[in-house]
């Protein structure tokens, strides 16, 4: 472990030292410290590639994909990995690895449950791309962003999303989403009790999962089918899909949907009066859910049990339950204090280093502009010198190379202070970035040409002056030689 700390200091001493200061270091060593022995063997894997990159995007994408890798497990960490590879990439301008790092702290922030901060940061990806319109990345943010407005209970904006997502994945096929999309309709529409539809998709959901012979997809979508006929009554056809549901979850150790499932299941023998066989799969829910540290299937599981016992007037048994989930709610209420501060405190890091991101912009942006204005006070200057050279003897060739130092010095100017806004008037299509450039050179060159024909013309002009003068004078030397004044006596 101690190694694999060291690797990342002098990694990143080595590759980022523009992007990494001793705060972020230190908090990549407590991320080393905490790791899995399956998450040291990904970050392992990751540093060893860092170490050899040489190209910025190839950082970026490692960078992202370590946040990837952990970002479940230690947010923290992956919030940093993920904003230096945002960061790296808006400087290269690396659009992909843009919307790649935005996507990654968008579900970080998700999974702590920071809501809002989600959703800012899929609307900000959002933006991107539309403008890159490819249709893999649009579907999945707005998937994303609809995923984020069901957890804040939003369903209107959710299925608006969804709707979006949809549109997009079936006008250009998008294979690898349906059946999310599918499931993710299901599932809010299945949240608002609006059974018709939740079944219609959730169906559907199943016959994509069929046919991609999918064990864990079939499962969930059969847990999804099973709500929907408790919920209709239909208690045959419930028990039918939660059973297959758990058979095809069990295979798959999905204990998460699994849990669901078999309360699902308990609940339909409870509506049935088969008490016994409703215990039987609450008590196999809670036991799953222990096991893995699920505490809010725990808790569902044990309020389940204790109200089917206090129905049952077994006393004893109610009590047992009551008691574990009085322990349980403390231990929900303690952890969601913890994550209320944990989103305080990762909400404040993260702004603190946007910051300080925006404060180097700043200062980049500053040191540009003053280059800008000190080439714009030269090439004035750079004409000026060249137009006072025509006053005294000079070459005419020097004022014609001149001259054409000037109009490459000025046009490279105007292209660079004009592209951003030719980039966005044109919307980046290169064809018409190119055609107005070339106007603005179809201007400047016969400019240029009249100018320094000017220029020549006047200092021919002023030779041909200085000349006829330095003649003028020699003749006039000449004669006051050979003809010397007469003496005159007084």
């Amino acid at each position: 472990m101690f190694n694999l700390a060291s690797d990342l200091v002098r990694l990143m001493r080595k590759c980022f030292k523009n992007h990494f200061n001793a705060f972020i270091i230190t908090v990549i060593i407590s991320f080393a410290s905490n790791l899995t022995y399956s998450q040291k063997q990904i970050a392992d894997s990751l540093i060893i590639e860092l170490k050899t990159e040489k190209t910025d995007t190839g950082k970026v994408i490692l960078m992202w994909n370590l946040a990837r890798a952990i970002y479940t497990y230690n947010p923290d960490s992956a919030l940093l990995c993920a904003q230096q590879a945002l960061f790296l990439a808006k400087d290269i301008k690396y659009a992909e690895g843009q919307s790649r790092s935005l996507g990654i702290l968008a579900n970080t922030f998700n999974t702590i449950g920071n809501y809002p901060r989600a959703l800012e940061l899929n609307l900000e990806k959002l933006k991107l791309e539309e403008k890159r319109k490819i249709p893999y990345n649009l579907a999945s943010v707005l998937m994303n962003t609809g995923i984020v407005y069901v957890y804040l209970e939003d369903y209107a904006n959710a299925l608006d999303y969804y709707r979006k997502a949809d549109s997009v994945i079936r006008k250009h096929d998008v294979e690898k989403f349906k059946y999310n999309i599918a499931l993710n309709f299901g599932d809010v529409y299945d949240r608002q009790n609006i059974l018709d539809s939740a079944y219609l998709y959730y169906d559907r959901s199943l016959n994509i999962a069929k046919q991609k012979l999918d064990t864990s997809s079939i499962g969930i979508s059969l847990t999804g089918l099973g709500h929907c006929n408790r919920k209709y009554g239909h208690y045959n056809e419930a028990i039918a899909s939660y059973v297959q549901a758990i058979g095809y979850l069990k295979s798959k150790n999905n204990d998460e949907t699994l849990c669901e499932a078999a309360l699902g299941l308990a609940s339909v023998y409870k509506q049935q009066g088969k008490n016994d066989s409703a215990a039987y799969y609450a008590r196999l829910s809670l036991f799953i859910a222990k096991t893995d540290g699920l505490l809010p299937k725990e808790l569902d599981a044990a309020e389940f049990l204790t109200e089917h016992y206090k129905q049952q007037r077994k006393v004893d048994s109610a009590f047992t339950y009551v008691s574990q989930v009085k322990d349980l709610n403390d231990s929900l209420n303690s952890k969601s204090k913890i994550r209320e501060t944990q989103i305080i405190s990762t909400g404040e890091q993260f702004r603190q280093r946007e910051l300080e991101q925006e404060r180097k912009a700043a200062e980049k942006e500053r040191f540009q502009q003053l280059q800008m204005l000190l080439i714009g006070i030269f090439i004035p200057g750079f004409f000026l010198l060249t137009f006072l050279l025509t006053r005294v003897r000079i070459h005419v060739q020097v004022i014609r190379l001149l001259g054409i130092l000037s109009l490459l010095f000025l046009f490279e100017y105007l292209t660079l202070l004009l592209h951003p806004t030719v980039a966005n008037l044109t919307n980046h299509v290169p064809v018409f970035e190119i055609l107005i450039f070339v106007g603005l050179a179809a201007i400047l060159i016969p400019a240029h040409h009249k100018l320094e024909q000017w220029m020549i013309h006047r200092l021919i002009h002023r030779h041909a002056h200085h000349e006829a003068l330095k003649k003028e004078k020699a003749l006039r030397e000449n004669t006051e030689k050979n003809n010397p004044p007469e003496n005159k006596s007084q």
